[in-house]
């Protein structure tokens, strides 16, 4: 199953995970120091949904945006 949205195509991202550590100036602090970056993936709210495709019936993967705008009626 890949995890991509059938409608929109809409699918996961890269970006990175930043662990920091120390407190924030506004706080009183020195400011946040970066202890490590991590790659990680950034996926979309896929959800299955059954729609009627001319006389049959057939489950999609659809984003949740997709579905609160209507486009799989």
């Amino acid at each position: 199953m890949s995890r991509r949205c059938e409608i929109c195509g809409k699918k996961a991202v890269t970006g990175n995970s930043i662990a920091r550590r120390g407190l924030p100036k506004y706080k009183g602090g020195i400011g946040l120091k970066t202890t490590g970056i991590t790659k990680r993936k950034f996926f979309p709210n896929l959800q299955k949904k059954t729609v009627k495709m001319g006389d049959d019936t057939v489950k999609i993967t659809v984003c949740a945006k997709c579905i609160k705008a209507g486009k799989t009626l």
